[in-house]
């Protein structure tokens, strides 16, 4: 039999042999079917309801994810971009002093003095 049926309710008392319950237990009866049907109704419609947040979440995090990724590949046809230019422009900067890679890339963090403000020297 399944699970919460009055075979297993031992708030029960079965009535003596030929005897009919009386109408006080059958109102406890429809009472306690009535607010069982009542419970499960809610948990029903909060089960509904947590499933259609769910649904909305995860449909706002997919969206989110796929505007992410197009900033990712904006960001990066711009920093490709970038780059070329650079690249096209360092031959054009020939005029800078030998020392201006350690401006950018000091040998080792102990000798970092202040060579990292130092004005790069111009050949003219």
């Amino acid at each position: 039999m399944a699970q919460g049926s009055d075979s297993n309710d031992t708030s029960y008392k079965s009535p003596s042999p030929g005897s009919r319950p009386s109408s006080s237990d059958d109102a406890k009866k429809v009472m306690r079917r009535e607010k069982n049907r009542i419970a499960a109704q809610k948990s029903r419609m909060r089960q509904t309801q947590k499933a259609d947040s769910l649904h909305l979440e995860s449909e706002n995090l997919e969206k989110e994810n796929a505007a992410l990724r197009k900033e990712v590949k904006q960001l990066t046809e711009e920093a490709k971009y970038l780059s070329s230019v650079l690249s096209s422009h360092e031959p054009l900067c020939n005029g800078l002093s030998p020392q201006t890679p350690d401006l950018l890339y000091p040998p080792h963090p102990s000798s970092y003095h202040h060579q990292h403000i130092a004005v790069p020297h111009y050949q003219h």
